[in-house]
């Protein structure tokens, strides 16, 4: 299995362009429950799944499940499904696959199925409000960030944003849907219901960011059920919101490996510093273009999940630090674009804030998420504010909300300057309840694009041991220092983009100019021919 990171000048949105065009192919498979269809039923056929142009054998269909198991008179939702079959001769455990969200597929074309695929089947299931016959969208919440009303670091803005969602909540109630079933223990009961309904005795799972708490919790519910499970970018109870400190903490890490570099350390005195002077002194404009504050931090916490977009990011400050905001400016503009249609709100919303996001009511969330004498803040957890406050969520089981022992084989894998998942709350609150545990972090390594991508030999070569032997072997991974090249930079490229389009606008004024001359002369003529 081969990964290359590249490091695109316009990686935010390319990624947009990604996630929308796999939602329009989510909503063109419409998905239903077969009609006199009970809780548990499977309808399977033989299909193929496809990935990198491989052909591998495999069934796929639905499996029908009831919205809400906590009411007896709960009607029934249909979820996709995908076993793909192992094509060796010694069949073991089949993998279970538990992805990164909430808002977001679980159904996709996974590399990984190529390298994992010999002596495991690899299931594949839909999470219900994102994937089958209810999709919790809300266009209100994307309408809200095609018009924002404000900045995301104004209160009024995110009062204006818990009233989307409020709205948004309210409709799908009013059509039949019962949001309260949307919740992270029906999806994995859902994930249970499959192991039974396919006959498996033991699964192992694989899971990644947000499916970690997943694959958690099912370890918890069902432990018997989890023959052995594997952990990329662990999130335990309590995660979804993110920490400022913890922030603060990670970019000073880099800081010190800014420092370090000989090719860097004469750019800035104190990477962590410029950048907190720049957020803290941010203007309202560059040229005519406008720079929104809370764009500009959310947008840079999103690029330092991995390594080989930070570097631009650093780059963009820096320039900042310095008097040139355009890179800023640049990376306001493309959060504009990527807000909108970036994710599945209501689902999001539905999960993470019936697992997590409990706030004070006597406190100011937006005050500690984004406290004065921090560097950027938690502007990934702005949004919660706003859910909090108008979503209805209701909460999963207290006991299910915080870290309970488990005697499951567990490998956890983090990086250690994994800004959505940071390893520390794996390390100090997850590992210490696991009777059969064992973490691995590595050095340089961020989000789950990292973990998969940097070395990607060495990260197989783990996962096949550990199912296979319930041994972890690490030793294929080697250290690699961090890079900070940035190659084309966003205040280059913004610079380059106005300057094409005032190069344009000049060819255009000059072929008006042209054409203008052209009728005037013949006009001239004309009348000179008249005379």
């Amino acid at each position: 299995m081969k990964f290359k990171n590249h490091s695109s000048v316009f990686v935010i949105v390319i990624l947009i362009i990604v996630q929308i065009s796999c939602r329009k192919s989510e909503k063109e498979q419409a998905i239903t429950v077969l009609p006199d269809a009970q809780a548990g039923f499977v309808n399977l056929e033989p299909d193929v799944y496809q990935v990198d142009k491989v052909e591998y054998a495999a069934h796929s269909g639905t499996i029908v499940v009831t919205e809400n198991r906590s009411k007896p008179d709960s009607r029934l939702i249909a979820l996709p499904i995908v076993r793909v079959h192992a094509i060796g001769d010694s069949i073991a455990e089949p993998i279970l696959y538990l992805s990164g969200g909430p808002g977001i597929s679980n159904m996709g074309s996974y590399r990984f199925v190529n390298d994992l695929i010999e002596n495991h089947d690899i299931v594949l299931v839909g999470y219900r409000g994102v994937d089958g016959s209810v999709v919790l969208d809300c266009p209100e919440i994307d309408e809200f960030f095609s018009n924002l009303p404000g900045d995301l670091t104004e209160q009024v803005t995110l009062d204006s944003m818990a009233a989307a969602y409020s709205h948004c909540a309210r409709r799908l109630q009013n059509q039949g849907i019962d949001t309260d079933g949307y919740n992270i223990t029906e999806v994995v009961q859902d994930m249970e219901d499959v192991r039974l309904a396919l006959g498996y005795n033991r699964i192992n799972l694989l899971s990644s960011s947000y499916g970690t708490r997943l694959a958690m919790i099912y370890a918890w519910m069902y432990p018997k059920s989890i023959h052995r499970s594997a952990m990329i970018s662990v999130n335990p109870p309590g995660h979804f919101v993110w920490h400022p400190d913890v922030i603060d903490e990670q970019i000073m890490y880099y800081s010190k490996l800014f420092k370090k570099d000989p090719e860097c350390s004469g750019r800035t005195d104190d990477l962590a510093e410029t950048i907190r002077e720049a957020a803290h002194n941010m203007p309202d404009h560059w040229l005519f273009f406008p720079i929104k504050k809370g764009n500009v931090l959310l947008g840079t916490f999103m690029m330092l999940y991995h390594t080989s977009t930070a570097p631009k990011i650093f780059d963009a400050w820096i320039a900042a630090g310095d008097g040139d905001w355009s890179g800023l400016a640049l990376l306001s503009i493309a959060v504009d674009f990527m807000l909108e249609g970036a994710s599945v709100w209501g689902e999001s919303a539905a999960k993470a804030l019936s697992a997590d996001y409990i706030f004070d009511p006597e406190s100011d969330p937006l005050a500690e998420l984004m406290p004065p004498n921090s560097i950027i803040g938690a502007p990934g957890s702005l949004a919660g504010i706003a859910g909090a406050k108008g979503w209805p969520a209701n909460m999963i089981a207290d006991s299910l909300r915080r870290v309970r022992p488990s005697d499951v084989p567990t490998l956890l894998i983090s990086g250690n300057i994994d800004f959505s998942t940071p390893a520390g709350f794996a390390r100090d609150e997850l590992l210490p309840s696991l009777k059969n545990g064992h973490q691995v972090i590595l050095s340089e390594f961020g989000h789950t694009g990292d973990v998969w991508g940097k070395q990607p030999e060495a990260l197989i070569y783990m996962l096949k041991t550990f199912y296979n032997t319930g041994v972890v072997d690490d030793s294929r991974f080697t250290y690699s220092p961090m890079s900070f090249k940035v190659g084309l930079s966003y205040p280059t490229i913004m610079k380059l983009g106005v300057a094409g389009a005032i190069f344009i606008i000049m060819i255009l004024l000059g072929i008006i100019w042209l054409v203008v001359r052209k009728i005037r002369r013949k006009k001239l003529h004309q009348k000179a021919q008249l005379a």
